[in-house]
């Protein structure tokens, strides 16, 4: 009987001394969010690495690769005194929706990552916003630019949702402001991308602050190729310039075909041209007077000492010229870095609020502040491109 308290006794404490234990362990993950553990801070990187927008993934995914391996050479990101590398997690989303919301789920439940660099596009960007939210986890889109990604329906900021490139109203009424001050433009036909929200919001924001007349609009669905009996119908209207926010595979395309029939009027469009592709698929001879918005130039290096240097990386890491999309998913690994400096914490929640606060962050695409939309406020360029190559770019602030 003694031995039987005695056994009891301490099967009594033990599992009081569990049962605390339990307790302890409730507490410590009761934190929102993923924590680091180890060494390593983990990014989830949500992206287009095949399907029909594939080229922007890859890109993008360059400019990932390149930002984390210059911070793990310098030993990594240092919290409270300790010093963290990062490891980036790639899942390819397919460049679909589904694709990308359940890689979103991959990535902050089963890698438990403290945030997360993608999608490239608007829609499969917003496919992935509620598995992040839930398990809250900051993402950054390089390239959402619909005016709406950031916010609820309601029009409440979404909380863990930021992105390093500009919105569609900013993009189309600059490019607006463009053709009246700076073209002393008129008339302008608009052909657009209505596959997505990227062409008609852009064609909207346009419409809206050009004082002048709109002679025509058209529209196109991606994967178009033939644009003849849209630019024969709109040759004759006597525009002084053609709109045509879309991608470089479509507009490509409207410049070659448009060149041949014999508009020789000035092209803009938006980031999405941004490409050296558009001259490739226009044809060097036809990619005369085109302008196109960016939030990145190479020519900025002639003058900024940070772009410089990211070009300067790139070209020895990949052996190429950086395209736009690099450079803005470059600023979107160092956006996290600093939101993770800024919180002094390696908690996905705390890196969220943290990321909400980066004033003056020097980029590749400019020095960005992120406003209270989670947008970032910085420079815009508009490039020009004559016989395919880039010959300057005008900076609007």
């Amino acid at each position: 009987m003694k031995n039987f308290k005695k056994i009891a006794t301490a099967t009594v404490g033990m599992a009081a001394m569990m049962m605390l234990a339990g307790c302890s362990t409730a507490a410590n993950s009761s934190k929102k969010g993923n924590t680091a553990s180890g060494n390593t801070i983990k990014i989830g990187v949500n992206m287009e690495l095949s399907g029909a927008v594939a080229g922007y993934g890859e890109q993008q995914k360059q400019g990932i690769e390149l930002a984390v391996s210059q911070i793990n050479s310098k030993g990594g990101i240092k919290v409270d005194g300790k010093k963290y590398k990062i490891k980036a997690i790639y899942r390819d989303n397919k460049s679909t929706t589904s694709g990308s919301a359940s890689v979103a789920a991959q990535l902050v439940n089963n890698d438990k990552v403290q945030a997360v660099v993608g999608p490239a596009t608007t829609n499969d960007s917003t496919a992935a916003i509620p598995n992040v939210t839930k398990a809250n986890v900051a993402s950054v889109s390089p390239s959402a630019t619909d005016d709406g990604y950031t916010l609820d329906k309601n029009g409440k900021v979404q909380k863990y949702v930021f992105r390093s490139c500009f919105d569609n109203s900013y993009q189309g009424q600059t490019a607006a402001k463009f053709v009246t001050n700076t073209l002393k433009g008129k008339k302008v036909a608009i052909i657009a991308d209505n596959s997505s929200d990227y062409g008609t919001g852009l064609a909207k924001a346009f419409k809206k602050q050009f004082s002048g007349a709109i002679v025509s609009t058209q529209y196109f669905q991606e994967g178009d190729k033939d644009f003849n009996a849209m630019l024969t119908a709109i040759k004759n209207k006597g525009f002084d310039a053609i709109y045509a926010p879309g991608y470089y595979s479509e507009v490509g395309l409207i410049v070659k075909q448009a060149r041949q029939i014999g508009i020789k009027t000035p092209i803009i469009g938006s980031d999405g041209m941004a490409d050296p592709k558009l001259a490739q698929i226009a044809g060097n001879a036809n990619a005369n007077d085109i302008y196109y918005t960016t939030p990145f130039s190479t020519k900025s290096a002639d003058t900024d000492t940070t772009v410089k240097s990211f070009m300067d990386a790139f070209q020895d890491k990949f052996g190429t010229e950086a395209p736009t999309f690099s450079a803005l998913a470059y600023d979107s690994v160092y956006m996290v870095k600093a939101a993770i400096e800024k919180a002094k914490s390696v908690n996905s929640e705390d890196i969220a609020v943290a990321m909400a606060k980066i004033k003056n962050m020097k980029g590749a695409t400019g020095t960005m502040t992120v406003d209270a939309k989670h947008n970032p406020e910085k420079p815009i360029a508009i490039e020009q491109m004559n016989g395919g190559k880039v010959e300057k770019a005008i900076t609007v602030k």
